[in-house]
């Protein structure tokens, strides 16, 4: 995800209207990430996130929970609230849609639209979000794979890339949040590589003592990934014969 320039300590952490880039979207929107991803939440993983200094980090945290949003354990560990969570799941839904738009109707690269989807999120009312989002024909995902907050998708048995065995062909599933988000690049050699959800691919040479993963896509381009690369991405499992 793009990092937005750090808010002032001082200014106020509420909400703003429509689900916008406010500082509460911000910290909610990664403390949504980070929680999805199996990751636990914590002030320093967000400060380091958002870009924010440590002392920010814990004052609008502390200002989030007094408003309900998040709650705070004795440990620092942070969770979202029920409230929290919806106020998170439809920043979250802003994103993804408006990144549909610009990948499959405007033509924008992955990082592109990643970088304008943060900066239009805010704009949009209720009304034109949901109109949006069935013009698009109600998408399940984002470009990367990842589920869009109320979308109608049973669960997907998936697994790491990097546990598929040799010789197993499947499809890419989705590319975990926590990796575009710490190594942006990583979106636009996925994007060049043809490395998209939806891509039939099969491991033809596993991880061995030089940490590289070679892939064979189904337009017979092979890939080469290492271990970093390849355990953020998800695959579906493969069913039994």
């Amino acid at each position: 995800m793009a990092r937005p320039p750090e808010q002032p300590a001082g200014e106020s952490a509420a909400p703003s209207p429509g689900g916008g880039a406010g500082a509460a979207a911000r910290y909610l929107e990664a403390a949504f990430y980070l929680d999805q991803e199996g990751e636990e939440v914590r002030p320093g993983k967000l400060a380091e996130w958002l870009g924010v200094s440590p002392p920010s980090a814990s004052e609008a945290l502390r200002r989030l929970a007094r408003d309900g949003l998040v709650a705070i354990e004795g440990t620092h560990r942070v969770t979202l609230t029920t409230r929290g969570r919806a106020a998170a799941a439809d920043v979250v839904r802003r994103h993804r849609v408006l990144e549909v738009w610009l990948t499959d109707v405007l033509g924008l690269d992955w990082v592109s639209a990643d970088r304008e989807a943060h900066q239009l999120a805010g704009a949009l009312s209720e009304e034109v979000l949901d109109r949006l989002q069935h013009s698009l024909g109600d998408p399940l995902t984002c470009p990367h794979g990842n589920v869009i907050p109320g979308a109608a998708l049973s669960g997907r048995d998936l697994l790491r890339l990097a546990e598929l065995a040799p010789g197993t062909a499947t499809r890419l599933a989705r590319v975990s949040e926590l990796a575009e988000h710490e190594a942006p690049s990583l979106l636009t050699f996925l994007y060049d590589a043809g490395l998209v959800p939806g891509r039939r691919l099969e491991v033809t040479t596993p991880l061995g003592a030089g940490g590289v993963l070679e892939l064979l896509l189904d337009d017979g381009r092979r890939v080469h990934l290492s271990a970093e690369v390849a355990a953020a991405l998800w695959v579906e499992r493969p069913q039994p014969l």
